[in-house]
C-alpha cells in the first residue's frame, strides 16, 4: 500500500506542478543541467505513471481474461506513444523524419531487443517454450504487410519526391491500416480468440473469479484508476515531448536518439509485463503483448501522424533510409523463421538480441 500511495503522489503531484509551473520548469532559458534535471523527473514520472497503467490492466487482464487484458495494455500505452510523438513533431523545428524514426524504434526495440531477451531469458529457465501458431502468425502478416506499406514502399513510389506519399496515397494507407486492424480485433476478440491464449497451463494461476456483482465492481474500480493514470500520463508525456525537443536542439543530438528515447518511453511498461510473462512460462502473454504493440504502432500511429502532419502543413517522411530497410527486411525474415515450429529457445533468442544491438549501432555508426 506504501508503494502504490507513493506512486499516487509521485505522478500526480508531478502532474500538478508542471500545470501549476510549466512555463517556468519548460523554459528554454533553463541551464544545460537544470533542463536536464527536468527531463529525467519527467521521464521518471511518465514510466511510473505507465507501470500504473500496466498494474491495473494486469488487474483486469485477471478478471476478464485474455486477450482482453493485453490489448487494453496495448492500446492505453498506444495512446502514450501517439500523443508524445504529436507534441514533438508539433513543437520545436521541424523533424520530418521523428514519426517514422520512433515507428522504426518501436518495431527494432520490440522485435528485436525485447523478443530476443525474453525467449533468451525462457530459454535459459525452461529450455523450450510453445506458443499459439496460429495467434502469432496473424500478428505477423499484418505486421510485415504495415511496415512494408507505411516504411519501405514510400521510397519506391513517384507521384512524390523523396521518401512521402501523395495526399491520395496517404489517405489510402489511412484507410488501409484502420481495417485491417479492426477485422485483427474482431479475429482476436470473438471468432478466433482461442488463437491469443496459451497452449500451456500457466506457471502463475489466474486469481479465482469473485461473484458476478463482486467482479464487476472491481472491474470498474481497475477501469476508472487506469483511466486516470492514463490521462495524467499523456499529460506528462507532453511536458516530456517539449523538454526532448529542446535537448535536441541546444546539444545538436542525432534526431534518431530523440526517436530512440521516445520509444523506449512508452514500451518500459510492456517490456515489463512481456519478460514478466516469458519467466512464467506464459509465451503467448509475452508475444500478444509484443506483438501487439508493435501492430498498434503501425495500425494507429501511422494515421495518427498523417492527420497531425496534415493539420499542423508539415512534411512527413515515412520511407527508411537503406540501411533502415535492410534492418527491418531482416527483422521480418528473422521473426517469420523464429515463429514458424511452435517452439522457441536460447538460439532464437540470442539472434534476435544480435539484431537490436546490430541497430543501435547503426544509430551512432550510420
Amino acid at each position: 500500500m506504501l508503494r502504490v500511495a507513493l506512486r499516487f503522489l509521485f505522478v500526480f503531484g508531478t502532474a500538478g506542478t508542471f500545470l501549476l509551473f510549466g512555463d517556468q520548469l519548460l523554459s528554454t532559458r533553463l541551464s544545460p543541467a537544470l533542463g536536464s534535471l527536468v527531463f529525467v523527473w519527467l521521464f521518471a514520472a511518465v514510466v511510473i505513471g505507465a507501470l500504473a497503467v500496466v498494474a491495473h490492466a494486469d488487474e483486469l487482464a485477471d478478471l476478464l481474461g485474455e486477450p482482453y487484458g493485453t490489448l487494453i495494455l496495448t492500446l492505453s500505452v498506444g495512446s502514450i506513444e501517439i500523443m508524445t510523438i504529436g507534441t514533438v513533431m508539433l513543437t520545436g523545428l521541424p523533424n520530418p523524419a521523428l514519426a517514422r524514426d520512433t515507428m522504426f524504434s518501436v518495431v527494432m526495440i520490440v522485435m528485436n531487443g525485447l523478443i530476443g531477451l525474453a525467449l533468451l531469458l525462457g530459454g535459459l529457465r525452461y529450455r523450450e517454450q510453445g506458443y499459439n501458431l496460429p495467434g502469432v502468425n496473424a500478428y505477423l502478416s499484418l505486421i510485415v504487410a504495415l511496415s512494408t506499406l507505411g516504411m519501405i514502399l514510400p521510397n519506391y513510389t513517384t507521384t512524390t519526391l523523396g521518401p512521402t506519399l501523395s495526399t491520395g496515397q496517404q489517405t489510402f494507407l489511412i484507410a488501409m491500416c484502420l481495417s485491417l486492424y479492426a477485422v485483427f480485433l474482431i479475429v482476436q476478440t470473438t471468432r478466433h480468440r482461442s488463437y491469443f491464449a496459451e497452449v500451456l497451463p500457466a506457471r502463475k494461476a489466474r486469481k479465482p473469479s469473485s461473484h458476478r456483482a463482486g467482479k464487476w465492481m472491481s472491474v470498474m474500480r481497475h477501469s476508472a484508476l487506469m483511466i486516470v493514470f492514463l490521462g495524467t500520463t499523456i499529460l506528462l508525456a507532453e511536458k516530456l515531448a517539449v523538454t526532448l525537443n529542446t535537448g535536441l536542439e541546444t546539444y545538436g543530438l542525432p534526431p534518431a536518439l530523440g526517436a530512440l528515447l521516445v520509444a523506449v518511453l512508452v514500451l518500459v511498461p510492456e517490456g515489463v509485463g512481456a519478460i514478466e510473462a516469458a519467466l512464467a512460462n506464459q509465451v503467448q502473454r509475452a508475444m500478444n503483448i509484443l506483438f501487439g504493440s508493435v501492430l498498434a504502432t503501425l495500425a494507429m500511429t501511422i494515421p495518427a501522424v498523417i492527420v497531425v502532419a496534415m493539420v499542423g502543413h508539415t512534411t512527413l517522411e515515412l520511407g527508411l533510409t537503406p540501411d533502415g530497410q535492410v534492418m527491418l527486411v531482416l527483422t521480418l525474415l528473422m521473426s517469420m523463421l523464429t515463429f514458424g515450429s511452435g517452439r522457441t529457445n536460447v538460439l532464437q533468442g540470442t539472434v534476435h538480441f544480435g539484431l537490436f544491438l546490430a541497430y543501435l549501432l547503426l544509430i551512432f555508426v550510420p
